[in-house]
């Protein structure tokens, strides 16, 4: 479903990623961690395009682009391709002069020019599946951190892309409210929704993923099944990252307490 080949990303004289190949097979779902500062969110926004790569090549869903120093990359190439992806952001990003139901049909009615009746009941579908159908007609403001992340996943599915990115979709939220986003998440994967999602939440990773890349330097360190990366990692660099982690949630497991 995903195919990334020689990815590299360069801002400046900064090179953030480094010749970086990765494939996600259709209903697979990948976590990539490592470091802050290590790529991990570049690397997410060079799949759908919000960073374009220097060089290299993405395909999703069988529509190809490739990346170059000297080649002019069409804006209507960018388009359909990011058209197979959805995304959810760390900070939600819910437009908040807008109602819930109005958050999820926004994109239908407005991009892809759907009946405003039938986007209504593909959004009230969404709601329903994350838990919030009776929260449709309130404010964004009036919504828990959890439940804003869940209407921002709703909305990223209503366009029913082929593949679905999160960006530290726990990251600002406390451990209750973040365990409503990784049910529903866990939710996704058994339906066999394709995911990448970048992380520094174990539980969610560990829970999740099918297969683990660990990033640090712009460069893939170590690559494998979660239960491989988590429980036998084979490179130093990445034993120390777990080992960070770990202490990391035990430390926020017990603030909560």
């Amino acid at each position: 479903m995903v195919d990334l080949k020689n990815i590299v990303k360069r801002f400046g004289d900064l090179t953030v990623l480094n010749e970086v190949s990765l494939s996600v097979a259709e209903g697979a779902v990948m976590a990539l961690v490592g470091p802050s500062g290590g790529g991990k969110s570049t690397l997410l926004r060079c799949i759908n395009l919000l960073e374009i790569p220097t060089s290299g090549s993405v395909d999703i869903a069988g529509d190809r682009l490739e990346f170059r120093p000297d080649l002019r990359v069409n804006s209507k190439d960018v388009h359909r391709l990011r058209r197979h992806t959805g995304m959810v952001f760390q900070n939600f990003q819910l437009f908040p002069h807008r109602t819930v139901i109005e958050n999820v049909t926004e994109g239908l009615t407005t991009v892809l020019k759907w009946p405003k009746e039938r986007a209504r009941e593909r959004a009230m579908m969404l709601l329903e599946k994350v838990g919030l159908a009776h929260k449709a007609e309130v404010w964004p403001s009036t919504l828990s951190g959890g439940q804003q992340q869940r209407v921002a996943i709703a909305r990223a599915l209503a366009p029913s892309p082929k593949v679905l990115l999160c960006d530290e979709p726990t990251s600002a939220l406390d451990p209750e409210l973040s365990g409503e986003v990784v049910d529903v998440l866990a939710q996704l994967a058994r339906e066999g929704t394709t995911m990448v999602m970048a992380t520094h939440d174990l539980r969610l990773a560990s829970k999740i993923a099918n297969e683990v890349i660990v990033l640090d330097g712009g460069v893939i360190v170590e690559q494998g099944s979660s239960r491989d990366i988590f429980t036998r990692p084979q490179r130093e660099r990445t034993k120390r990252f777990i080992a960070t982690l770990t202490h990391e949630e035990r430390n926020t497991q017990g603030e909560g307490i």
